[in-house]
């Protein structure tokens, strides 16, 4: 099968210069970016029959890599793709290797628990070469609630001894101020940056914060979970079809329990629960020390847990 240029649209059979024209003109311009959408999702954004469009739809989803493998074949296509370290060392040990693509590294857990440190050294073990355990890319940090540190930034890149300003160059920061912004920010400036400049990882801190502030009550809970549904479903679609690497922090809630304390559990319900694929609850054990704990994933020991410590240089193992 000869290969197919993925950034030109009339390579698809049934698409000539007047489709991919309109395609273009509703902001779709590759076939990668076209196989992220359902065909109802196109028959809202351009003026087509949604026969055809599903027709379109299934030759980009070919050409993409969607087929059938068997287990033998799927297992070495993604032992195929590398693993992204989080620079510590009992971490990655837990992860299985580091951080893999095509999946939703959910990391929840208190105020000042560690989250958006982790995030922050994730951010620059992203730029390190493939030899150090990173993979040469660039990343998106959808920064939700405000906690987006250039300095701390700085401080990490010199422990990894990356030029400060190149790290900082090298992460696309945008500040998220509501639900609809959010999702805005991901179908398009996100798939943009993935595109044309090389991202390859996505954070999103924290993934619920807008949603539980704009839908509070129970008579609003339904379309909260409706959109953080929507949200996630399209994290995944981005992370399949692109194969990157996606990490994003959560809240937690506290739910009374009979005979002892509080329970802390994440938030978003069902909805986050079965849409991410990796779950980990971090916890605070003193200054310094942080747990984190596998609480859910298809493939990690439920219970494991390691720990690691805040320092100036980011997070490490704990001595």
């Amino acid at each position: 099968m000869p290969e197919v240029d993925l950034k030109d649209l009339e390579e698809l059979p049934g698409v000539g210069r007047v489709t991919a024209q309109k395609l273009r003109s509703a902001g779709i311009f590759s076939i990668r970016q076209l196989a992220l959408h359902t065909a109802d999702e196109l028959a809202e954004m351009v003026d087509m029959e949604p026969t055809r469009l599903a027709n379109i739809l299934r030759h980009a989803r070919r050409l993409v890599g969607f087929r059938v493998y068997d287990g033998k074949s799927y297992r070495s296509m993604r032992d195929s793709l590398p693993r992204l370290t989080t620079g510590v060392k009992s971490l990655d040990d837990l992860l299985g290797g580091g951080l893999e693509p095509r999946a939703i590294y959910e990391f929840a857990g208190e105020f000042g628990a560690g989250k958006t440190q982790l995030c922050h050294q994730i951010a620059v073990t992203a730029q390190l070469s493939p030899d150090r355990g990173g993979v040469s890319g660039r990343v998106f940090y959808l920064d939700t609630e405000g906690t987006f540190s250039p300095e701390r930034i700085e401080s990490i890149a010199k422990r990894f001894e990356v030029d400060p300003e190149l790290a900082l160059e090298n992460i696309l920061s945008v500040e998220a101020i509501n639900v609809d912004h959010q999702i805005e920010c991901l179908r398009t400036d996100v798939i943009e940056a993935i595109e044309e400049q090389n991202v390859k990882v996505i954070v999103v801190d924290s993934l619920i914060s807008h949603f539980r502030a704009e839908y509070a009550g129970r008579d609003q809970l339904a379309l909260r979970q409706q959109r953080l549904n929507y949200f996630i479903d399209w994290l995944l679609r981005i992370a399949r079809v692109y194969n990157v690497y996606i990490v994003v922090t959560n809240q937690v809630l506290e739910v009374p329990v009979a005979w002892r304390a509080e329970h802390k559990v994440p938030a978003g319900g069902n909805i986050v629960a079965h849409g991410t694929t990796h779950r980990f609850m971090l916890e605070v054990k003193d200054r310094t020390r942080r747990r984190v704990k596998v609480i859910d994933s298809p493939k990690l020991p439920y219970g494991a847990e390691t720990f690691f410590e805040i320092f100036e240089g980011g997070v490490r193992d704990v001595a």
